[in-house]
C-alpha cells in the first residue's frame, strides 16, 4: 500500500514545498526537510489521524528550523516526528525512512557524523527495502551519505556512492535531466577534493552544458556550476580563470536576487540571502589573498560588497509596498503583474520540474522572463522613482555619484575562505578589510587584519567615549593604527571620506579617532557615513517636502498620549489634504506580536533637557510644528507626511538580540562542492532586530499614547513617509545603534530612516549632557540655515567645541554623525 509523501531529496527536483522557497547555488542546501503531507490508501483511528498530523506539524516546522540554520531547536521535533511515524506506521515505511533522513541531515550539519551516519544508512537501507533498488529516494539516500562521506574526508567510500546515485538517475530519469547534473556536478566536486582536477573539469563542464540546455542561461543552478568550476580554478591558483566565472555566476545570482526576495517570509527572505553570503566573502577573499593585483578581481569583490551590503533589511521591510504607493494606479497595474511575474518565476526557479519536461519547464522560464523584462522596461519609461531603485549597481553608476576630492571608504567584515584548504578547515576567523573608491582612480583594498582584535578595541574605545572624565586618545591611537592609518595610505590628499562602516564599527565616531600626529581626525577629515554606497545612487531623485519642520521633543511617559495630538499637524500649512498612516507591518514581519516581548518591563524617566532644546531650535524654524508632553505620541508621528526637517529628542532603545542556538557560528554555508547538505550552519536568525530598536513616545510607560503604545519601532520607522525630508535629527540616547549582522550594516533606525527616505540623518551614538546637546544643536543649525552642507555644518561645531574648554572631550562633540547627503539644505524649495 502506498502513501503519499514528500521524501527529503538532495536534488533540485524537489525542494521546500512546505516553506515556499528554496534557493540553490554554490554552498546552498538541496536536500530538503519536508513535512509528511498524510497518509494515502491507510485507515487510520482519529487518535491515530491526530498523531500523524502531528507529526506532519512537526516536520513542517522542522523544515523552517532547518532553513533559519536552528539545529538545536529543530533536533527534538524530529525525534518526535520520527517516534510518531514508528509508533504509527510501524518500523517499516517509507515515512520512517524520510523522518531518519531529516534527523541525519540535522546531525550533519552540526558535525555531529557518527550519529548522522547509521540514520542515513538505516534511511537507505529501509527505501531499497521497500520501494526497490530502483527508485529515486534510494539515489537521493546515495547521494546523502556520499556527502556525509566527502565531508569527513572519506573520499574512497564517498565516490562508489555518487557514482551509484549518478548511474541509477540516469536510468530512472535519461541522461538530459537536472538531476544528473547534480550528480555530474557532486561527483566533480569529489575529485576536486581529492586533487583530480582534470576528471573534475571535464564532469563540472558536463553538468553546466547540461543545466544551460535544460534549464536556461540564467537559472540559479547555472550559477551553482559557474561558481564551482571557480572554485577549481582557484584551487589550482588560476585566480584569472576564477574571476571571470565568479563574475558570470555572481550576474546570475544578482540577477535572480530580486526574483528570489519576491516571495516568501521573512525567515525564508534572510535564509536566502543566507546561502549567496559564502560567495560574497568568496569574493572578497578571492581579491585580497589569492589576487591582490588584479583589476577584475578588485572590481568584482567592491561590486558585490555594494550590491549585497544591507540586502537584508531590504527584504525585512515592505519597500516594494512603498514604492508601489508612489505609483500611479495605471502602473501600480504593471507593478502588480511584475510582482506576479517575479512569483510564477521564483517558484518555477525553486520547485523544480514538477510534473514539467525539461524542455516545458525550460519553455516557461523563458516566457515568464520575456514578460518581466518588459514590463520592467515600460515601469522604467514610465515612472523615475521605479527607475531609481531597480537601476544596475555598477561601479560606474556609483563613482558617477561621488564628489571631487572625496574618497568613498567601504568596509567589509567577512570570512576569509581558502579552497586549497580540507572543506571542514577552508573558512579562516573573520577579519575587516576596506575598499576605497575615488571619482577617477582605481579601486584600493587593504586587509585590516582579524575581526576580534579591532572589535575589543572598538567596544573598549565606546565606553571611554561614554565619559568625560578619561582620555581616550591612547586607545582611540591604537584602535586609528589598525583601522584607519592603514587607509590613510591609500587616500593620498582625499580629506573628504564617505564612510560605509560593518558590523561593530557602526559603533564608533571615526572623528574621535586619533593620528600618528596625535590629532583627532576631525581636525583633518570630513566624514560622512552611508550604511551602503549603494545609497549614493537614490541622492540622484529629490522629491518636495510636504510638511514644514517638525519638532518632537519632552514626551510625557507616565500619562497617556493626546488621542488628537495630530490635529496640529492636520491644521498645519501643509497642503495635505487627507492624511494617511503607515502601512500595517504584516504578519511576516514579525515574531509574536508588532514589539518585543523585551519591551514588556521597559521604563523610561523624563526628559525635562529635551524640552530646553526645541525651545532654542524653534524659533530658528518659525514654522516648524512642536510636538511635547502629551502631544509627543506614536499617532503623531505615524502621520507626518514629509516635514522638510524632522527632529526628535526622546529616549531611543536597543534591546541586544536573542543569543544564537546555532553552535559555531559562521557563514552560511562552506561552498560546499557537494550539492547535498550544507557543510555549516546558517546564521542564526532570531527575531526581526527592527523590532528591537526604537522611540519612547509620550504614553510610553503605560504603554497608551493616542490609539497607540508609545512605542515606535525602527520597523515601523521604515514605513513612515520621510521622501522629501532634508534631515532627520534624532538626539536621543542611542538611537544611532542596533543590532550588528556582518555584512548588513545597523539593523537599526539608522539604515530604517534610510528606507522611509530621509536625505540626511543626524543620529546620536550616546547619551550627551543636556546644556551640551542643546548648544550643539544651536550651533549646527545656525550654520545649516545658513547655508552650510548638512556635514560641514557639523564639522564646524564640532570643531569649535574641540577648541573650548568646556567641551574639549569628545564625549561632548563626537555623538553625533551624520549619514547620507552632506549637500547645503534646500532652503528655497516650497512645499509640494
Amino acid at each position: 500500500m502506498t502513501s503519499q509523501r514528500c521524501p527529503i531529496v538532495s536534488k533540485m527536483a524537489s525542494t521546500l514545498l512546505s516553506l515556499g522557497l528554496f534557493a540553490a547555488s554554490i554552498g546552498v542546501s538541496a536536500s530538503v526537510v519536508l513535512p509528511v503531507l498524510g497518509q494515502e490508501g491507510r485507515s487510520f483511528s482519529a487518535e491515530k489521524e491526530t498523531a500523524l498530523k502531528e507529526a506532519a506539524r512537526l516536520n513542517q516546522q522542522v523544515g523552517q528550523l532547518y532553513q533559519q540554520g536552528k539545529f538545536n531547536e529543530a533536533i527534538p521535533l524530529a525525534e518526535q516526528a520520527l517516534s510518531i511515524h514508528k509508533r504509527i506506521l510501524g518500523e517499516n515505511h517509507p515515512d520512517v525512512a524520510a523522518s531518519l533522513n531529516n534527523l541525519a541531515l540535522l546531525y550533519q550539519n552540526q558535525g555531529r557524523y557518527a550519529e548522522a551516519e547509521p540514520l542515513f544508512k538505516q534511511s537507505l537501507e529501509l527505501n531499497k527495502r521497500l520501494l526497490g533498488e530502483n527508485h529515486p529516494d534510494v539515489a537521493t539516500g546515495l547521494n546523502n551519505l556520499a556527502g556525509l562521506y566527502q565531508n569527513q574526508g572519506r573520499y574512497a567510500e564517498a565516490e562508489p556512492l555518487f557514482k551509484q546515485s549518478l548511474e541509477l538517475n540516469k536510468r530512472l530519469l535519461g541522461e538530459n535531466h537536472p538531476d544528473v547534473a547534480t550528480g555530474l556536478n557532486n561527483l566533480a566536486g569529489l575529485y576536486q577534493n581529492q586533487g583530480r582536477y582534470g576528471e573534475a573539469e571535464l564532469l563540472y563542464k558536463q553538468s553546466l552544458k547540461l543545466r544551460k540546455r535544460l534549464l536556461g542561461e540564467n537559472h540559479s543552478l547555472v550559477s551553482t556550476s559557474l561558481n564551482s568550476m571557480a572554485l577549481l580554478y582557484w584551487s589550482q591558483g588560476n585566480a584569472g580563470d576564477a574571476t571571470d566565472l565568479f563574475t558570470q555566476g555572481l550576474q546570475i545570482e544578482e540577477r535572480n536576487l530580486d526574483i528570489s526576495l519576491t516571495v516568501g517570509a521573512e525567515a525564508q527572505k534572510k535564509s536566502y540571502l543566507a546561502t549567496i553570503a559564502g560567495t560574497t566573502d568568496a569574493t572578497i577573499s578571492l581579491h585580497l589573498q589569492s589576487a591582490n593585483n588584479n583589476p577584475n578581481a578588485a572590481r568584482l569583490a567592491l561590486t558585490t560588497l555594494l550590491r549585497r551590503k544591507g540586502r537584508i533589511l531590504n527584504a525585512l521591510t515592505d519597500g516594494t509596498q512603498r514604492l508601489r504607493q508612489n505609483l500611479t494606479p495605471a502602473d501600480q497595474k504593471r507593478f502588480d503583474d511584475l510582482a506576479a511575474v517575479r512569483t510564477q518565476l521564483a517558484t518555477l526557479y525553486y520547485s523544480g520540474l514538477g510534473k514539467l519536461t525539461p524542455e516545458q519547464y525550460k519553455d516557461r522560464i523563458t516566457q515568464l522572463q520575456q514578460q518581466a523584462t518588459q514590463l520592467e522596461a515600460d515601469l522604467n519609461n514610465r515612472s523615475a522613482e521605479f527607475r531609481t531603485q531597480s537601476q544596475p549597481i555598477t561601479l560606474e553608476a556609483i563613482q558617477k555619484q561621488i564628489p571631487a576630492d572625496t574618497a568613498l571608504v567601504d568596509l567589509i567584515r567577512y570570512q576569509p575562505f581558502n579552497p586549497k584548504a580540507k572543506q571542514s578547515e577552508q573558512w579562516g576567523k573573520p577579519r575587516y578589510a576596506a575598499y576605497t573608491l575615488t571619482p577617477q582612480g582605481t579601486i584600493q583594498a587593504i586587509d585590516l587584519g582579524e575581526a576580534d582584535a579591532i572589535d575589543q578595541l572598538v567596544a573598549k574605545f565606546r565606553r571611554l567615549l561614554q565619559s568625560s572624565n578619561i582620555d581616550p586618545k591612547p586607545v582611540a591611537r591604537q584602535l586609528d593604527a589598525l583601522l584607519m592609518q592603514p587607509i590613510r595610505t591609500k587616500l593620498g590628499n582625499t580629506r573628504q571620506l564617505l564612510i560605509s562602516p560593518d558590523s561593530q564599527l557602526n559603533l564608533i565616531p571615526f572623528a574621535a579617532l586619533v593620528d600618528e600626529q596625535n590629532r583627532y581626525l576631525v581636525e583633518s577629515y570630513a566624514i560622512t557615513y552611508l550604511t551602503t554606497g549603494r545609497d549614493l545612487l537614490r541622492l540622484q531623485t529629490h522629491s518636495p517636502s510636504r510638511q514644514p519642520p517638525i519638532i518632537v521633543a519632552n514626551p510625557d511617559y507616565d500619562r497617556p498620549g493626546d488621542p488628537n495630538s495630530t490635529a496640529q499637524l492636520r491644521s498645519s500649512n501643509s497642503p495635505i489634504v487627507a492624511q494617511k498612516s503607515i502601512q500595517p507591518i504584516s504578519p511576516s514581519q514579525r515574531r509574536s506580536g508588532q514589539r518585543s516581548t523585551d519591551l514588556a518591563t521597559l521604563k523610561f524617566d523624563s526628559l525635562p533637557g529635551t524640552a530646553a532644546e526645541a525651545k532654542a531650535i524653534s524659533p530658528k524654524l518659525p514654522d516648524a510644528i512642536v510636538l511635547t508632553g502629551s502631544q509627543a505620541t506614536e499617532n503623531a508621528l505615524q502621520q507626518i507626511q514629509s516635514p522638510r526637517i524632522l527632529h526628535i529628542a526622546t529616549h531611543g532603545f536597543f534591546l541586544q538580540d536573542f543569543p544564537s542556538l546555532t553552535p559555531n557560528k559562521t557563514r552560511a554555508s562552506a561552498l560546499p562542492l557537494f550539492e547535498g547538505t550544507s557543510t555549516a550552519p546558517a546564521i542564526g536568525l532570531g527575531e526581526n532586530p527592527l523590532l528591537r530598536a526604537g522611540l519612547a513616545l509620550a504614553g510610553f510607560n503605560p504603554r497608551k499614547s493616542g490609539t497607540e503604545d508609545g512605542i515606535l519601532t525602527a520597523l515601523e520607522v521604515s514605513n513612515l513617509n520621510l521622501r522629501g525630508t532634508q534631515l532627520v535629527v534624532l538626539s536621543a540616547c542611542e538611537t544611532g545603534l542596533g543590532d550588528i549582522a556582518n555584512g548588513e550594516s545597523v539593523y537599526g533606525l539608522r539604515r530604517a530612516l534610510t528606507l522611509a527616505g530621509a536625505e540626511t540623518q543626524l543620529i546620536s551614538l550616546w547619551k550627551v549632557s543636556d546644556d551640551g546637546t542643546k548648544d550643539l544643536m544651536v550651533k549646527y543649525y545656525d550654520r545649516l540655515l545658513n547655508g552650510t552642507g548638512r556635514s560641514d555644518a557639523l564639522l564646524l561645531t564640532q570643531r569649535e567645541f574641540l577648541n573650548d574648554s568646556q567641551y574639549r572631550h569628545p564625549y561632548y562633540w563626537a555623538s553625533f554623525i551624520p549619514s547620507r547627503d552632506w549637500r547645503p539644505l534646500n532652503l528655497t524649495m516650497g512645499l509640494g
